[in-house]
Parts: C-alpha cells; structure tokens; sequence
C-alpha cells in the first residue's frame, strides 16, 4: 500500500526505516522528512499542519494510511478532519482523534482524566493569570522542589524543576504573566515533585484493545549528570531493567488499562500511539516499585522511538492495520530482546541558539549501528548539513546495555561536523543501579 507518513525527526526517522522495511508497503511518502529519510523513501515538501495540503497529496498519490508522527497536527485534529471528509473517511490514519490528543494538547485536561479514573500520578492544581496570587500560595504548600508545567504544547520544553520557593515563585509569575512559554503558558500545572526514577512506557491502541512496547529510558538534560535546561531529548536506552514484570504489571493495571477503558467510556476515539512519562517510586512499605504518570504523550517520544522502533521485530504495516480495524488482540507483538541505546549529537548552542548549513561527513563510516537523521537536510551540492539542534542521533543494539552504549559512543565518534557535542553519560545511571 502507498503510506505518507508526517513529520521530519529523528522519530519519523525511526520510523519510516522500519515501515520501509514491510513487504506490505509500496511506496512510502515523508512529509516533509529530512536528509535521512530520503533512503527510507520520498521525501515531499508538505506542511502536516496544512490539511488541505495533506489532502490533495493524499488523493493524488492513492495514499492508503497515515502515520502521524509529531503531536501538532493531532492536537489540531487531523485525524477528525480525515474522518469528516467524504473522500478521506477510509484512509487508515494512525493517530487519536483531536478529543484523545487533549491528553497531551492540555496538561490540565490530562491531569483532570487521571483524577476521574484513579490513575496514580502527583497531587497538583493549575493557575491562571486571573489566579495568580493563589498559585503562589500553593508553592508554599509543596516542598522544594517545584514543578511547573506549561499547560499546552511547548515542544518538550515547558517543564520547569526548580529548587527554590524563590525561584519558583518567580517562574509561575513569568509563565502566566509575561507568558515564557507563549500561549502554552496561558494556564500553569503546579505539581508536587517525586523523587524517584523515570522512564516511558509505549503502548499502541486500536480503541478497544492495546500492546505494550518496548520500554525505554530518555535523557532530557543537556549537560552530563543531568544538568542544564531541558531539551528535546539527548539520548535514549531499551529496555529500561527495573521494569520487570511485576512492575509493568502494576503499569498495565493500575495506568495503562483505566487509561484505555477511561477513553472507551467517554467514547473518544483513540487509535494510535500513547506514551506514558512516567515515575517509578519506591514504596517504603514493601520497598518495591510503584509507578506515578508525570505526563501522557499522543504520539512516540524522541529519542525514545529511536531505540524503541529497532527492537521491534513484528511488521509495522500490520500492526498499523490492526490498530485501525479494531484487532490488535489478534497481533501478537514480537520484539527483539537486545538492548538499544541511541546517542544523539546536537548542534552547538541547543537548546538555545545554534547555527545551521553546517557540513556534516562520516555517516558512511558507520558500521554496525544505526544512524537516524534528526535537524538534517541536504544543501545545494548535495552535501548534508545541520538543520536543527538535535541533528543525528547513532542507534546500536548488542547482547548487553554496555556493549550497546559503547558501540554507540563509538560508531558517533565517526560522524562530525563543526560545534558538535553529545551527552558522554547516557545510560551510565541505569549501570550503576545493575551492579
């Protein structure tokens, strides 16, 4: 079948190179892809957020599914427009409908569903402008440190730790007032913070029925031993070890399930990805494990999807297939059980200024590993440059976490380009805790 799917990262990246390896598909579009997914297939010049835009390519091309990479055109409704339209109803759009991807589009909402079905996440209230004064005084309530959240879309950016009442107070005051984040901040999710371990959990659902991928772990600090501002992500390693099965039991149970069942009975329509951030806490009772939800995500995580996407064995196109029936319960999922660990190199600056049309060489040196494109594209000489912060990101995958984060650190070695700089410690916290 012919397949666009949306989106120009290190995620599309990721994925495009595992639903251009099935057999089911015939042609596959990136709309608008970047250096690397060009040998995954076409790349095509296309704003996802332009619908009419994405709508005339699909009837020109006899495109029979869309995969939606990033959250933007979800949060937007592309998948309602779809099922609206007279012409486009039976496309297979993998992605929830715009009322599903409100788990992510507003943390607010996402916060307001895990209340109604027990869901266990942190204690929080959310401010605005108009209450202001109020959301200092819960500050005060909290023990440092402090968590505040952007409310809409922020690009993975709008999540603000910080240690000091002084210093939170201050963040909540600019975030609503002179609006840090834009009209994201508009509202501000204040949340107790918790102190524990964190990791994503990927699941992919058909409405009714779901599968739980790979887990994985990801890397938000710039700097080693995660310091520095947030940035998109700078790393990612699966399978994360202290997820063992009693604790995605309880995942599945106590998060996954009520999630699922909860979009059921609200008959939102959700077929797609949902990816759930999450905190694992020790229990002081019994000193096991238990996990909180920090946030829900519509879509796969990046870097995440980097790792996780490699390891999955089953094909993609099927699962794709099923997800859109309404029969995932009759896919059985098979994943690959090496570990993954993908380092990302990123451009001088990120996450604040940086520059760009820098050359980048020793991509073809890399043997072994997996080279996903991120902010890449292809100059007028047909060189590829830099394009955006996060630039290109090395996947490698072996026996042991170990040998998979040297392989990686490695095979990355190889690839340069002027500014380039990458975290030196991913996956060294997950070692410590093996030993």
């Amino acid at each position: 079948m012919n397949i666009l799917l949306l989106g120009s990262g290190g995620r599309e990246h990721a994925m495009a190179y595992r639903i251009a390896a099935s057999e089911r598909c015939s042609h596959l579009y990136i709309a608008p892809g970047n250096a690397g997914t060009s040998q995954c297939g076409k790349n095509v010049n296309l704003n996802p957020e332009d619908f009419p835009a994405v709508e005339k390519f699909v009837l020109e091309n006899d495109i029979q599914m869309v995969v939606v990479g990033p959250e933007a055109p979800l949060v937007a409704g592309i998948t309602d427009y779809f099922a609206n339209h007279p012409l486009l109803r039976n496309v297979m759009v993998i992605g929830p409908s715009r009322q599903g991807a409100q788990l992510e589009g507003s943390k607010d909402y996402a916060k307001e569903f895990m209340a109604r079905y027990k869901i266990p996440t942190a204690t929080y209230r959310t401010f605005t402008t108009e209450t202001v004064h109020e959301g200092l005084v819960f500050l005060r309530t909290l023990k440092a440190p402090y968590v505040l959240k952007a409310d809409g879309l922020a690009a993975g950016k709008g999540v603000l730790i910080l240690n000091t009442l002084a210093e939170a107070e201050s963040a909540l005051v600019d975030m609503l007032q002179n609006l840090r984040f834009g009209e994201a901040s508009r509202k501000v999710v204040v949340e107790q913070y918790l102190d524990g371990i964190e990791l994503s959990v990927f699941v992919l659902s058909d409405g009714h029925h779901y599968v739980i991928l790979p887990t994985a772990k990801d890397y938000k600090r710039i700097g080693d031993g995660d310091t520095g501002p947030n940035t998109g992500g700078m790393g990612s390693v699966s399978p994360v070890h202290f997820a063992d099965k009693a604790f995605m039991q309880k995942v599945d149970e106590r998060i996954v399930a009520p999630t699922i069942k909860g979009l059921l009975h609200e008959k939102i329509s959700y077929k797609g990805f949902l990816f759930v951030g999450l905190m694992a806490v020790r229990n002081e009772a019994d000193g096991t494990m238990d996990p909180y939800v920090i946030e829900y995500n519509v879509r796969m995580g990046d870097p995440e999807t980097e790792s996780v996407f490699p390891r999955i064995k089953s094909d993609m196109v099927d699962l794709f297939e099923h997800t859109w029936n309404g029969t995932l319960n009759k896919n059985m999922l098979e994943v690959d059980p090496r570990a993954a660990v993908c380092v990302m190199g990123v451009s001088e600056g990120y996450p604040g200024a940086y520059a760009k049309g820098k050359v980048i060489t020793g991509i073809d040196d890399v043997d072994g590993s997996i080279v996903f494109h991120a902010g890449t594209a292809l100059n007028e000489k047909g060189a590829v440059v830099t394009n955006g912060g996060r630039v290109i990101c090395v996947t490698s995958m072996a026996d042991t976490v170990p040998s998979a984060i040297l392989r990686s650190y490695q095979e990355l070695e190889k690839i340069q380009w002027e500014g380039r700089y990458f975290r030196r410690d991913i996956g060294q916290d997950l070692l410590k805790m093996m030993v």
